[in-house]
């Protein structure tokens, strides 16, 4: 019963990681994102065996061409991660991808089922 009273801090310096200007920490699940095949070629992400609701990316990296295969739930996300990444300019082109299975029964593994007497 009555009033309680935080104690807090204030005034002490936090001291994050630093980082270089080619090489910054971008998380894709603060994003919404994960990225299944990074810097990898075309013809490995045309495979079907990933879900439908992936994405390619084409972005460019110190005059190199790269290709990553990324599933995201809104393209913005998507963009937004690759430029907080690599800086402005390296992004080139978002595409569909060419998965066609479910994204609710990708990656799904059935339990094993124990053995009837």
């Amino acid at each position: 019963m009555g009033w309680s009273f935080m104690k807090a801090v204030v005034g002490e310096d936090v001291k994050m990681a630093e980082y270089s200007e080619n090489q910054k920490l971008v998380l894709p699940h603060e994003y919404g994102c994960e990225i299944l095949l990074e810097k990898t070629t075309l013809s490995k992400a045309k495979d079907s065996s990933f879900p439908n609701d992936a994405y390619l990316i084409w972005y460019n990296v110190d005059g190199e061409q790269h290709i990553d295969l990324t599933r995201c739930a809104k393209r913005v996300n998507l963009f937004d991660m690759y430029y907080d990444k690599y800086g402005p300019g390296a992004v080139q082109k978002i595409d569909f991808g060419y998965g066609r299975v479910n994204p609710k029964v990708w990656g799904y593994k059935q339990p094993e089922s124990k053995k009837k007497r």
